[in-house]
């Protein structure tokens, strides 16, 4: 046979297989966290790394891509983390299940500056409030940001959407851990609150400026140094288990709160009323109900630091992009420094995680689909692809 009469018959062949005279075919596109968005998934979760946990503003981005020859502009930057909101709705909806249902809610607070808002000066004040709960070893951190600082702010979210009655039992109950801002006692009140922690790391730093402004009288020293006990018991009990560290609290931690008490009392009197001492002395003793709350459960801390902690990533940002420049921008951003903090919190790498939530998110239509996202539920070999062979 030669090859004219072989080219023939292979020609008649390949006419034969139904579609083989259509040329190449495309495989349809997976789905995409922002279907309409150029980008890739990793692309999104590198500028949300940058600038959420690196604090590059997506201007110096903009100038970054610019230099390597790739012309990736801040507005559309900005357009895609506007637009995950919408996407992440359904995992941001387990991550507020998964922080209220742990025995332990910690709050804080820090001033935000947003542009445009409705009806208020640029000027003026708003705040990101940070919650910081979950299941023991699974911490959940949660940004939300407010207009106001009242107390109305975390009481509508942490007990608006209350479960009826024939679902009491499965209805938030926590402790409440705080610094000693009026509006965390205004939410103690509530009947799902089990009990209000303060916050000793606050009251130590007020006995520290009390020593640094007199340097020549003991008295903050000694409170100082009492505190310090109290803090030599949590390092001694940190390896127990909630219910070994509450009974030896008991044992260890109660007779020293009861001399500092007595020392409190001794000295209250003889304070000057507006000298720093007399303003830690009067702080520490009305808050004193709640700084000895701690006693009760061993899964309460000491102090509020985690939480402080958590806002630390927030603040450091905030010194490089400044101000959001909407509400929407500003609510943008909680739902995505939730995520990268928590991501932290879990022992991820805030990109790898990212990326993995970007890649498969689109694909979770189960809520069990949506819940295998939490970072809880996660682990670094979970998220981190495997080399591909040659």
């Amino acid at each position: 046979m030669d090859c004219a009469t072989r080219h023939r018959m292979v020609f008649r062949q390949r006419r034969q297989v139904p579609g083989a005279d259509q040329g190449p075919q495309l495989a349809s596109r997976p789905p995409q966290i922002l279907p309409k968005a150029l980008g890739h998934s990793s692309l999104i979760a590198q500028v949300v790394t940058h600038k959420f946990i690196d604090g590059l503003p997506l201007y110096r981005q903009e100038a970054i891509f610019a230099r390597e020859g790739i012309t990736l502009s801040r507005q559309t930057m900005s357009g895609w983390m506007l637009a995950l909101a919408d996407p992440l709705a359904p995992l941001m909806a387990e991550f507020r299940r998964e922080l209220l249902g742990g025995p332990v809610v910690q709050i804080d607070e820090t001033p935000l500056q947003v542009l445009r808002e409705p009806d208020r000066e640029a000027a003026q004040q708003s705040y990101m409030w940070v919650y910081r709960g979950g299941p023991p070893g699974q911490p959940v951190i949660w940004f939300q940001y407010a207009a106001s600082r009242a107390a109305k702010v975390p009481h509508d979210f942490l007990f608006l959407d209350e479960a009826p009655p024939d679902e009491a039992a499965s209805a938030p109950c926590f402790y409440l851990q705080s610094n000693g801002y009026s509006a965390y006692h205004v939410l103690a009140r509530h009947d799902a609150v089990r009990g209000h922690m303060a916050c000793w790391a606050h009251v130590r730093r007020g006995y520290v400026d009390a020593a640094k402004a007199c340097q020549r009288t003991g008295a903050a020293h000694q409170m100082v140094a009492m505190i310090g006990k109290l803090y030599q018991v949590e390092r001694d009990l940190k390896d127990l288990t909630p219910e070994a560290r509450r009974d030896a609290r008991q044992e260890r931690a109660r007779p020293i709160l009861e001399h500092i008490k007595a020392w409190l009392d001794s000295k209250a009197e003889k304070a000057l009323p507006k000298g720093k001492l007399g303003e830690a002395i009067r702080y520490t003793l009305n808050l004193w109900p709640q700084l000895t709350t701690y006693l009760e459960d061993g899964h309460l801390a000491i102090d509020n630091n985690l939480t402080e902690n958590a806002i630390r990533p927030f603040v450091i940002g905030r010194k490089g992009w400044l101000f959001a420049g909407s509400p929407k921008g500003a609510d943008a951003s909680a739902i995505l420094y939730t995520l990268v903090e928590t991501a932290k919190a879990s022992g991820l790498d805030p990109h790898a995680y990212l990326t993995h939530v970007f890649e498969h998110l689109p694909r979770a239509k189960t809520q069990d689909a949506v819940r295998s996202l939490l970072p809880q539920h996660l682990t670094m070999a979970d998220i981190t692809p495997l080399p591909q062979s040659c």
